[in-house]
Parts: C-alpha cells; structure tokens; sequence
C-alpha cells in the first residue's frame, strides 16, 4: 500500500536545483532518508527502503551528505566490543 502526497513548490525551484519534478523527487527521498537515518528515527534497511533504493545504494549515497553508515555513540560501540568477549 502506498499513499500519494501532493506538494507545491514554484516553478522557479526546479531550474534553481538544476533538476526536474522526477528527480527532485528522488532527491528529496533520499534526503529525508539520510536525515531520518543520521538522527538514529529509522535503520539503515529502513532507510533505503524509504528512499526506493538498495541498501548498499543508501550506505554509498550517505558520503554525499556526509553521514557515517555506522550511527553508533561511543558508549554504544564499547558495548558492542564488550559484548563480543
């Protein structure tokens, strides 16, 4: 199931961002995905799912915006660490 959303925007948007409808469409999932990844709201697989891409496209796409894949505190990774002992 999927719902369709309606946004207006000015036409002068378009030629400002160097790009059209579709692919600012594209580009605004993309970044919501990223931004809802890095604030720790959604996974990684949750994240290329919203964005319509593969995970691996999302993990290689996050350098664009300079997000690390790995979304981890510090205190957070030492547990993984101590975990695995």
């Amino acid at each position: 199931m999927s719902i369709q959303l309606t946004i207006d925007l000015p036409e002068e948007v378009f030629p400002i961002l160097r790009t059209n409808p579709n692919n600012f469409i594209k580009e605004m999932r993309l970044a919501a995905a990223v931004k809802w990844f890095e604030i720790g709201k959604i996974s990684q697989a949750k994240a290329a799912e919203l964005a319509g891409i593969s995970r691996q496209e999302f993990i290689d796409s996050l350098s664009n915006f300079q997000v690390s894949p790995i979304q981890m505190t510090p205190k957070e990774l030492a547990a993984e660490f101590l975990e695995d002992d």
